[in-house]
This record gives C-alpha cells, structure tokens and sequence, in this order.
C-alpha cells in the first residue's frame, strides 16, 4: 500500500508486482511471488486497490495466458491512505509554543494596515495577507493548547534517567519562560494593530469575500458571498478574542495562555525538587513502603511479620494515657485490639494538652445573641425576597414611575441596575441586554429621550437620572 501510494504521489499510472517487491520495506522476510499475488489479490477484493491485465510485454501466445497484473490505488484506497496519513501526523506531532508566530502575526497585521489605507487596495494582496495571518494565527494556537495540555506529562518521573529527567525539565522551564517573554512584550503591540484595524477590516473582508465569491455557480453567487464573509468574520473575531479579549470583559486567549505557562513554571520545579530529594538520600514515602514490603518478604514466619507491622506502624497499645480510668487499669501487653478504647478529648488531639492553662474562664450563654442575629437574618432575606417578588416579574418598568423604596428594595434595584449600565460603552444609547452575576436574572435596560428624566424617592435620598425601560426576569436558575 506504502508502494502504490507513492506511485499515486509522483503520478504514476499503475505498478507492477516486481516493482512493489522491491520497493516495499518488508518488516520481515520478502513474501513470494506467489504469497504477493494472494495479498494483492485480497486487497483488490477489499477495495483498497484496482488492476488490469498487463499485455503491453507479452510476445508469445503462452505470455498471453500467464498471470500479468497491473495495480494502482482505487478511490476508496486513496481515502484510506489520506486518512491513515492524517491519524499519523497527528499522533507524532508533539505541541510546541511558537515564538516566531507571534513575529509572523504583527508583520501580517502591519501589511493589512497598510494595505487599508490604500484609496485602492489590492484585494488579491489582501486576501493573501489575510489567509497567512490566519495559517500562522491557527497553528500557533493548536500547537500551543496541545503543548499546555500535554506540559506535566512529557516525562514520567518514576522511571527513566534522573539526569536526563532534570536536564528536560530545566529546558522546558527555559523554554516556557522564554516564551512568556516574547508573549508579554508581543501582545500589547499585537492588540494594539487590531484594534487599529477594527474600523477597516469590515470593508476588508467583504472585498475577500466578493473576490472568493467569483468563483461560485451562476446564481449562487450571494449565497457563497455570504458563506465566505461568515468564514473571514469568525476567523477575524477568533484572532481579536485571542489577543484583544471579548467584549464584556472576557479575558484573552493569550493571557490565559500566559497564566497556565506561569502556573506551570513551579509544578515543574516541584517536580525537579522532588527528584533532588530522591537523589539526595532523604525519606521518601514510595521509598519507605517498597523498603518495608522488602522486609516483610524476609520475614520467617507469621510471628516476625505481626511483630514488624506493630513496630512499623506502631500497633503497640498506648495506655500511658490516664484521661480514662478503665483503661489505664489495663496491662500494657494486652494487644491493642482487644483493649478497651481511650477517649481522647479534643483539646489534647489540636494543642497537646488537655487542660488549659491558667483558670479557667466563665462560659458565656450567647444564646439570645444568637436569637437575636437569626430574626435579623430572616427579616433582611424576608425583606429582600419582597424586593425581588417587586420587580423581578418580567414586565417592563420604566425608572419615572418607581415612587418611594426602602432600603433594601432600593439596594436590590440599584445592583441590578448597575450591572447593566456598566457594560454600556460611553456614547452607546443602545438597548443591553445581559445576565446578572449571580445568573439569577436577564436584565434589559432600554434608554429613552435624552431629555427624559426619572426621580426616585428612596429612605437614603434622591436618586434622579435619565429615564430607562427596564425589564427584570428570573432564569431557570433562579
């Protein structure tokens, strides 16, 4: 299969027997002609391969007759070998973080600016720029999550050479902080490029996208035009959400990245620590249990293995303590699980003593303090709870028609309220719609007229602004 692959890739139409006999790497012995025949014969029969007969060297009538094949891969072969390709290439690539990618992204988005300030850009320019930018951008992120996933298990470090162990994870820790490095100093400049070429790239990927769009059967040219602006627009917020971060305040791809690398720096110490502890001779706790089942496996009888358990893990009856009476009246010989048990009180088990030095002090009832506390308590959630029942309804309300609250109406509303006016950019008199924090509500805050104006009369003051539709609505979790 090897053999008529490679013959697919030069172009080649068909191979012979011969030829795949000598240019197939056999694990083992090279099979006969007559055992390469029935495996051919079986992989035609498969699917995996097509043949013909094979007379273009025949010169006799008895070279007619005798069996001359000719053999190439079938469709089903090619999409078998294509993806056995794949799985392997997959499988040997290891992750890697891209230093260089992040060189690569600034010079693309540099171009892209440049380009954008054309009064006639070149769309054959930009398309390319932009489908570098994104190779480079998609790689770099693939490779990155796979090396992060994969950081702490490179090297087992039970087993192998210590040294090569150490010498490993002193260069990935090398590696990673280089890495950050370049990440840190890179991805300020990167965000600021984005968020530079924001206005523009809107008018940029629509040009890609009518030039993609070309290419389309007749009539369907708005439908591929649509398909390729989806493509390049989720492509673009993909690149902006890894460098730049979403738009409520979601951080960035790069910087979780740059924690996970960090966070990663002193697990691999930790693991370099350990080793140099190993190494150094002192108690290790693996160590100390193979040691002891050493041990046990030496012992001559059951007699020197019970008396080995009791010492190792001090089965040896305690009765030098006299906090119980009974107990301290009993023979020190008796084994331990057959004594009676010891009550050990708990100031003994935290300090190391049992009774506190000094005198004792006077036990406080705090009982109606406690009474007190929870009618608060209850009062303030009965109270809160109203509040919600109030405004949490689903109906919109407008803020010049709220009259007099109380405090904890007032605090509740004014929460909610907050949440939603500071995700609005200044200037932005558009509607917002989002959850609460504790995921309990959807909040819709509508602005009215510039000129509108609401007072709310509150036991704190007076609260006035412009006037909003506000609509509170309890989720599935509330």
């Amino acid at each position: 299969m090897d053999v008529c692959a490679a013959a697919e890739r030069q172009l080649l139409l068909y191979v012979r027997p011969s030829e795949i006999l000598a240019q197939a790497k056999w694990l083992s012995e090279p099979p006969t002609a007559s055992e390469l025949d029935a495996i051919l014969d079986k992989l035609t029969e498969w699917g995996n391969l097509d043949c013909q007969a094979d007379n273009s060297r025949v010169t006799s009538l008895s070279g007619f007759y005798r069996r001359r094949m000719l053999y190439r891969l079938s469709k089903g072969g090619v999409s078998v070998e294509m993806a056995l390709s794949a799985f392997a290439k997959e499988m040997q690539r290891r992750g890697e973080l891209q230093t260089v990618a992040l060189e690569d992204i600034g010079k693309g988005l540099l171009t892209l600016i440049h380009l954008g300030r054309s009064n006639d850009p070149d769309v054959a320019k930009i398309y390319e720029t932009l489908n570098g930018l994104m190779t480079v951008f998609n790689n770099m992120a693939e490779t990155a999550r796979a090396f992060m996933a994969g950081v702490l298990r490179g090297v087992d470090l039970q087993d192998g050479d210590v040294d090569a162990v150490l010498n490993y994870k002193q260069r990935l820790i090398e590696y990673i902080r280089q890495f950050v490095g370049d990440l840190v100093s890179r991805s300020g400049a990167i965000s600021e490029d984005i968020n530079a070429l924001q206005l523009r790239i809107d008018a940029m990927l629509q040009s890609v996208a009518r030039r993609q769009a070309r290419n389309a059967p007749p009539g369907e040219e708005q439908a591929a035009y649509e398909a390729e602006l989806k493509m390049w627009d989720e492509r673009w917020q993909g690149l902006r959400m890894w460098f730049v971060g979403g738009s409520n305040g979601e951080r960035s791809q790069s910087e979780q990245l740059r924690s996970r690398a960090r966070a990663a720096i002193p697990q691999l110490l930790a693991a370099i620590i350990a080793i140099n502890e190993r190494r150094s001779g002192r108690s290790d706790r693996s160590a100390d249990f193979k040691s002891l089942a050493h041990w046990f496996l030496d012992c001559d009888g059951d007699e020197d293995a019970h008396r080995l358990a009791r010492a190792a893990f001090a089965l040896n009856p305690a009765r030098h303590y006299a906090e119980n009476t009974a107990a301290a009246d009993v023979i020190g010989v008796i084994p331990w699980h057959k004594a009676p048990s010891i009550v050990v009180p708990l100031r003994l088990r935290e300090t190391g003593y049992s009774m506190p030095r000094g005198r004792l002090p006077h036990v406080h009832d705090r009982s109606a303090g406690r009474k007190k506390l929870e009618a608060q308590v209850g009062e303030e959630h009965a109270q809160i709870e109203a509040a919600r029942q109030k405004f949490a309804t689903g109906c919109p309300l407008l803020l010049s028609e709220l009259w007099r609250l109380n405090s904890h109406e007032f605090r509740f509303f004014l929460d909610l309220l907050g949440e939603a006016i500071a995700t609005k950019a200044a200037g932005d008199d558009g509607v917002t719609e989002i959850q609460s924090n504790d995921g309990l509500y959807l909040i819709r805050l509508e602005p009215l007229d510039a000129d509108t104006e609401a007072e709310i009369v509150t036991e704190d003051g007076l609260f006035c602004g412009r006037d909003h539709r506000i609509t509170i609505t309890p989720t599935d979790a509330a």
